[in-house]
């Protein structure tokens, strides 16, 4: 089974569907193994921690820690990122993860060239896949993006 790394916003944005049957975070666990520094886990504890949409979805992915090979990771000091992306990046390089699933839009290009052999896929991307490979429906898909 292929590895993914997965950063906190693209966990998150999977999360906002988990009620559905399956959800993009199901088919995600299905499909790869998911890699996860320690430090996501903590970004998705203090998201968890507020009563809103993004909370109610970092705790539904926490739900599913089971599902999640939790890592550690060094950090970069360099990375001019978060500790999330900056573990993520690190742990997705040093396991020559297939693919790193990455929301960070606003940065998306400093991400992309710190990776080495592993491929960036944006939760958008990831969700077209699983539509066009059936894993997924349209409507299930465009839920998840809209959150």
């Amino acid at each position: 089974m292929a590895h993914v790394v997965a950063d906190t916003l693209a966990l998150v944005s999977l999360g906002t569907t988990a009620d559905h049957d399956p959800s993009p975070l199901d088919c995600l666990c299905c499909e790869y193994e998911v890699l996860v520094p320690r430090e996501v886990v903590n970004e998705l504890e203090d998201v968890a921690s507020y009563a809103d949409a993004q909370g109610q979805a970092a705790a539904a992915v926490l739900d599913r820690r089971s599902d999640l090979d939790v890592r550690r990771s060094d950090l970069d000091a360099d990375f001019p990122l978060d500790d999330g992306e900056n573990a993520a990046v690190t742990l997705a390089n040093d396991m020559d993860a297939a693919m790193f699933l990455c929301d960070e839009f606003n940065r998306l290009g400093l991400v992309h060239a710190s990776l080495i052999d592993t491929r960036l896929v944006t939760t958008p991307k990831l969700l077209a896949v699983f539509v066009r490979n059936g894993n997924l429906t349209e409507t299930d898909a465009a839920s998840c993006s809209t959150g």
